[in-house]
């Protein structure tokens, strides 16, 4: 069984908080005819700016976290579909037409796996983190995954009826519980991950960062 979704029909939100340098290659990089929602999540370095110049809409969400700043993309977005990427250059948003084909009725979300391309694009500190939370989530809700799912697309109807998620790094994974909760069918599919185009990982790149993101998953489990 197949369906067929045109660009104009799938909003891709791309969170972002100073996100300024990655930015403009994120954007040039969208297929023509999709919709971009940019959420300005509480940046300090002309990241809306940038994406206003560049087309895009600009959501503001001014409480600090990833999931914050993804509910208030998705909630702005008014297509039945919505595709969620990072702005930090580190995956293709040219993958969204391949992902949103795999979206066939029965299908909830897509998501994809990262596989890197580059040396230094994933650190194996990061990997090793991910790859145990993924085999929490096979094994003990059935999720045929093997990430977090840092790109994925969605039908936003369905994922605004799972309530409110984790609002910081947590989000991921609590979209993930919530899906096996609810049921959704999930289809896993590679996609290219390359190291991030400008600045440092919020997460992986600091070990505050990596201490908070490691809090939040744990209260999320």
């Amino acid at each position: 069984m197949t369906e067929t979704h045109e660009a104009r029909d799938i909003t891709l939100v791309i969170p972002c908080h100073n996100e300024a340098g990655a930015l403009p290659g994120v954007l040039a990089a969208v297929p023509p005819g999709y919709r971009v929602i940019v959420v300005d999540n509480a940046s300090t370095d002309g990241t809306a700016a940038v994406a206003s110049a560049a087309g895009a809409t600009v959501v503001t969400e001014p409480t600090p976290g990833y999931g914050s700043a993804v509910h208030a993309g998705i909630r702005a977005a008014d297509t039945e579909l919505v595709a969620v990427l990072d702005g930090d250059g580190s995956l293709d948003p040219g993958e969204i037409p391949m992902l949103a084909s795999e979206l066939v009725p029965g299908v909830d979300m897509v998501a994809g796996r990262r596989r890197a391309v580059a040396r230094g694009a994933w650190p194996w500190h990061a990997r090793a983190g991910n790859a145990v939370l993924a085999a929490v989530l096979r094994r003990r809700h059935g999720l045929p995954i093997h990430d977090l799912a840092a790109v994925r697309v969605l039908r936003r109807e369905r994922l605004l009826a799972l309530g409110p998620l984790h609002p910081r790094s947590g989000y991921p994974l609590a979209l993930l519980l919530g899906a096996a909760r609810a049921g959704w069918a999930v289809v896993e599919r590679d996609v290219r991950y390359r190291p991030r185009t400008h600045g440092v990982s919020k997460v992986s790149g600091s070990v505050r960062g990596t201490v908070g993101a490691v809090r939040d998953f744990w209260s999320v489990l």
